[in-house]
């Protein structure tokens, strides 16, 4: 089992690196290999289109997805947009079904309107939602205060628990002959006549 977490900071080894790293360290004590893919400037540097296809290539072997971003203006980085955007239109049918969890960082405030831009790409490709007991966020303007953050080093590393546990779930289910769903082709309404 593989989960790919997803750094959209433009500092590869920040605030947000911290929180998906807690997450990532939490998998890999539970067996779940983990890759930190570190969007960054890229996605706004003229190299989204290799951007995409490197996470595309690397989401096809993965089992589970984090969303990380810092909180810029109470949503998440125009780098992490930009990247999701691209991302969840070419790549759906490889997000599809697979366990995915929203990470955000702050120095102070804005998280819940991030975590709210995050979750609604995780819908969108009808991946389950992994949560952990408050909202999935910590706060600092290092990587330093963001390990000061007992509860979110605490919500961390019970996101990558929770994550294990679905995984090792889904696993156990597909032994058992339950069947994944199967996706439809979408209906699109047009409300304007």
């Amino acid at each position: 089992m593989k989960v790919i977490l997803f750094n959209g900071s433009r500092r590869e080894n920040g605030c947000t690196y911290t929180a998906l790293d807690l997450v990532a360290k939490e998998l890999n004590a539970a067996g779940v290999e983990t890759e930190i893919f570190w969007v960054g400037g890229r996605a706004l540097t003229g190299e989204i289109d290799a951007l995409v296809a490197e996470a595309i290539e690397k989401l096809q072997e993965a089992d589970g997805v984090v969303l990380g971003s810092p909180t810029y203006y109470a949503s998440a980085s125009g780098e992490m947009i930009a990247f999701l955007d691209r991302l969840y239109w070419q790549g759906e049918k490889y997000l599809r079904f697979k366990p995915a969890a929203a990470v955000t960082s702050a120095r102070r405030a804005g998280t819940t309107g991030t975590l709210d831009n995050l979750n609604k790409y995780i819908t969108y490709a009808q991946q389950p939602v992994i949560t952990s007991r408050y909202w999935n966020m910590v706060h600092g303007s290092s990587p330093e205060e963001v390990l000061k953050d007992e509860e979110g080093v605490q919500i961390m590393k019970t996101i990558g628990r929770n994550m294990a546990w679905i995984l090792k779930s889904i696993e156990a289910g597909k032994k058992a002959g339950v069947a994944q769903p199967e996706a439809e082709k979408k209906v699109w309404t047009n409300f304007i006549r």
